[in-house]
């Protein structure tokens, strides 16, 4: 690997805002943006998917491989890549750095603790739980109801015990007994809030806007009535700051920050991104799992709230999960390829697709998704980006670099100040390609508090399974005429966006029965090994 100021060099970021972490990574401070706020902005292009399987369709090393393919070609491109969390390393997905030939670098710090940040949401979340339940504790001043307390405690590991305890045990002088949960730190608000403020006086604001209970009087009761924010934004203070490593071709890579991509918005800071498209001519960012979540929040919700005017998005599909699509049949599964391009050609943004080729895949099948892309319409290519690196993805970088865009086509699919209830249904008809919403008695509830509490206009962060078009993980391929439930609606005040609940998701996952845990190991270099 290079030291990391020869990455940082190659962006002529002057050396008094960069802080090393070791020789392979560092922080970039967040003042420097008022050194290239004046810059031209460079082009988005966004990397999504279709909906993938449960071992995902190596959507992260498409990203990587195209970064550095776009620089390969003499197009300065910086790649945007969410952190990974400790929960899905040590349990069924493994890391999240990509792999083969398309790696962001140290992979095994990236995977780990890399330089804190998870830990410090985790801090100033707990913190927050911590003051509540003290609050109880000494004769409750702020009259809140301690069965409408709505922030639980977060741990970055996937604990299943954990989803449903009870605090406060052992008698009068260990605090007040309820009812409590965990969920994984990144589905903290925190975690969302960071992935979205664009200035300390914004963080400042959204941090203070939680809302963490409500009182005896149906009265909302937010962290600023904790009077902890200075500890909150001491504990976050280097958090905020982006990070940069680089690519197995010596490329470089901002790695800030890792929302849940089922319970937030899954994608990396706003911060980080504003950055990018200041120094580059392609930002390349990843959103979190197939386009109907990750590219849905993105267009709607992220890029509303940053200003974004994304080019293009790249669908990446694999053989693979179109014949799970296509139970079994990948001609069958064929159509999801067509269900997701539409679906990004509803925002105005020009969907481009990668077929990302697995050691297992024919010949025949490659020929058979791409004669089904050109007929279409859609430009595509297929990539090999895990075993060839920037070549692998040479054409795809080339198909970029030379089509058209027009970016203030871009536009989200409902407006803010539509009634909630509408906005859900516009995503679910539109986007899911279903024919309404059913809701659970607690979810008319939460809609009744959202209008009491003014947020009405917040957009939408839809929680739902990544594996299919609907609610249920089971309905696989280009299903229609269906109806999601709306079992709950969490408000995310701070983050500034609602978070309707559906099906069987979780914010705190389980491990599988063999956990990735068991294979990793510390090498003699007391580097990690075993991390996939």
């Amino acid at each position: 690997m290079k030291d990391i100021y020869e990455i940082t060099k190659s962006l002529n970021i002057d050396e008094k805002y960069v802080y090393k972490y070791g020789n392979d990574k560092a922080k970039i401070d967040l003042r420097y943006f008022d050194e290239i706020k004046n810059n031209k902005d460079g082009k988005m292009v966004l990397v999504t998917a279709i909906n993938p399987t449960k071992y995902g369709e190596g959507k992260t090393t498409v990203t990587i491989g195209l970064g550095q393919a776009l620089n390969l070609i003499g197009k300065k491109s910086i790649i945007n890549l969410r952190e990974p969390s400790l929960g899905p390393v040590m349990g069924i997905k493994g890391g999240g750095t990509g792999g083969g030939k398309s790696e962001v670098l140290p992979a095994d710090d990236i995977n780990l603790h890399f330089t804190g940040d998870f830990h410090a949401v985790s801090m100033a979340h707990n913190l927050i739980a911590a003051v509540l339940d003290n609050t109880l504790h000494f004769k409750n001043h702020l009259n809140i109801n301690p069965r409408k307390i709505y922030w639980n405690r977060v741990v970055d590991l996937n604990d299943r015990a954990l989803r449903h305890t009870i605090v406060g045990l052992g008698g009068q002088t260990d605090g007040f007994p309820r009812e409590n949960s965990f969920s994984i730190t990144s589905a903290s608000e925190i975690m969302a809030i960071l992935g979205l403020f664009t200035s300390i006086d914004d963080l400042k604001e959204r941090l203070e806007s939680i809302t963490i209970a409500s009182t005896w009087d149906r009265e909302r009761v937010t962290v600023k009535d904790l009077k902890i924010t200075g500890a909150l934004l001491a504990l976050l203070k280097d958090a905020i700051h982006p990070n940069v490593v680089q690519t197995t071709e010596g490329y470089p890579a901002f790695i800030h920050i890792g929302p849940f991509a089922n319970i937030a918005h899954g994608t990396s800071s706003i911060v980080a991104a504003k950055m990018s498209l200041k120094l580059a001519e392609y930002t390349v960012i990843e959103a979190g799992f197939g386009a109907d979540l990750g590219a849905e929040k993105f267009f709607n919700l992220v890029s509303r709230q940053a200003g974004y005017k994304p080019s293009f998005a790249v669908v990446v599909s694999t053989a693979r999960a179109l014949k799970q699509h296509g139970d079994g049949d990948l001609e069958k599964g064929l159509e999801m390829i067509n269900v997701h391009c539409e679906n990004v050609k509803k925002y105005g943004v020009i969907p481009i697709v990668a077929i990302n080729r697995f050691p297992q895949d024919t010949d025949d099948e490659l020929k058979t998704m791409k004669e089904y892309c050109e007929s279409k319409g859609y430009k595509n290519a297929i990539v090999e980006p895990f075993s060839k690196g920037s070549a692998g993805c040479r054409e795809l970088a080339e198909i970029i670099a030379s089509s058209d865009d027009n970016p203030e086509n871009y536009h989200p699919i409902y407006e803010l100040d539509s009634p909630v209830e509408e906005k859900i249904e516009t995503i679910v008809k539109e986007i899911y390609r279903g024919k309404g919403v059913i809701y659970t008695p607690e979810a008319k509830k939460k809609l009744k508090t959202i209008q009491k509490f003014g947020m009405e206009n917040y957009p939408i962060c839809m929680a739902k399974t990544q594996y299919s078009l609907s609610d249920n993980p089971k309905l696989l391929g280009p299903v229609k005429d269906f109806e999601v439930t709306v079992r709950d609606i969490i408000i995310s005040s701070g983050a500034k966006f609602l978070v309707p609940i559906m099906g069987a998701i979780s914010t705190m996952p389980g491990l599988p029965k063999k956990p990735a845990a068991m294979g990793i190991v510390l090498n003699d270099d007391l580097t990690a090994g075993g991390i996939v």
